[in-house]
């Protein structure tokens, strides 16, 4: 992993911000050195907060030609122009998930890491958890035999119920399928490789959402976006999984992710975490086993460490080394395009054939 130090300027101190904060601090060789927001004042708060010794907007982050990685964490309708501002400005980029909201946007953002030869990363990282590791080691290791089928169910985060001012995940942009929907397509594609085609259907539950947060901006919101969507993907290695995003279902008993092979079957945890127990099942046990992780933990379910993030981050400063690339643009890029393919299936009421693929992550086990 990285060695020498990176300097990094993160660009938005919202919600997320302290996650970040907190797991970076794990590594000293990832230094935070200034915060930007559109809002100065909530900036500096944030750089007070966390003792980060600059403060600004985000032309002083670009400007500063001390910050040689930029984490943005701007909401999703901004990433294509700051990701592109950012690398235009020479920086490498570690953006929050989607890439983008559009397979257009998404080209562009591609373009210009090209075009400007700078190192372009992308959340969904819990793929680089022990949770997501230790299923694809024991895909790679033929535990479940050859891979046959997967299941993905995306219930409701409930966010109207904590968050001040849910109004982004009922807008273009937003929804199960491009708030959570890249975590699950992440780690679908690598344990089992890219998606080909995509069929799904979608619709509106509920055109009004109240919002219950005891901290509220505002009392509801409008939902202009599907909250409930069902697809079938059918991968290139001719896995077929079907899902489930939904932003209606509040509770169920539905599993998180399974995936079905010729000789037994996987159950992951939540694959917005980055640890949780991987049980196997293969033909003829009489129950389930808890595999062994396949790495070190880095915020077990349950713990106050739960919800940090940083693994990407860390994994560019690898690549900016020379180091392998994991959660890249390429890989973030196919994902985006499987959740627009969703998107535009259910809208077009046909199947969608993508045109981008990409190979699978390389693992951070041995075999």
């Amino acid at each position: 992993m990285a060695k020498q130090t990176h300097r990094i300027g993160i660009l938005g101190s919202g919600n997320i911000f302290g996650r970040y904060v907190t797991g970076l601090a794990r590594y000293p060789e990832l230094e935070i050195v200034r915060v930007a927001d559109i809002d100065v004042a909530r900036a500096k708060q944030a750089a007070a907060d966390h003792s980060i010794p600059a403060w600004g907007d985000d032309r002083q982050l670009y400007a500063d030609d001390s910050v040689d990685i930029v984490v943005n964490l701007t909401p999703p309708v901004h990433h294509a122009r700051t990701i592109i501002t950012a690398l235009e400005a020479g920086k490498h980029v570690y953006v929050e998930k989607p890439l983008a909201t559009t397979v257009t946007d998404g080209e562009a953002v591609l373009a210009a890491a090209a075009r400007t030869g700078r190192v372009l990363g992308s959340a969904p990282d819990t793929f680089l958890g022990s949770a997501a590791q230790t299923a694809r080691k024991a895909i790679d290791s033929g535990l479940i035999g050859t891979p046959i089928g997967a299941s993905a169910f995306i219930g409701h985060s409930k966010a109207e119920t904590w968050h001040p001012n849910p109004a982004f995940l009922f807008q273009p942009g937003g929804g199960p399928v491009m708030d959570m929907g890249p975590y699950y397509l992440a780690v679908l594609v690598n344990c089992l490789g890219p998606v080909a085609t995509v069929s799904a259907a979608a619709r509106i539950g509920v055109p009004e959402r109240t919002v219950t947060a005891p901290e509220r901006t505002v009392d509801t919101v409008e939902v202009t976006i599907p909250t409930h969507t069902g697809a079938v993907l059918t991968f290139a290695s001719g896995v077929i999984a079907t899902t489930q995003m939904s932003f209606d279902v509040w509770d169920s008993d539905l599993p998180y992710l399974e995936i079905y092979g010729s000789e037994g079957t996987l159950s992951l945890a939540n694959p917005n975490h980055f640890d949780g127990d991987v049980r196997l099942r293969r033909h003829g046990d009489g129950d389930w086993t808890v595999l062994e992780p396949a790495l070190e933990l880095f915020g077990a379910v349950g713990t106050r460490e739960q919800a940090r993030r940083g693994l990407g981050v860390r994994d560019l400063a690898n690549a900016v080394e020379g180091g392998p690339h994991r959660a890249n643009a390429a890989f973030a890029f196919h994902v985006l395009e499987g959740l627009c393919a969703l998107e535009g299936s259910a809208q077009q009421g046909r199947s969608v054939t993508l045109s981008s693929s990409c190979e699978r992550p390389q693992p951070l086990f041995t075999v």
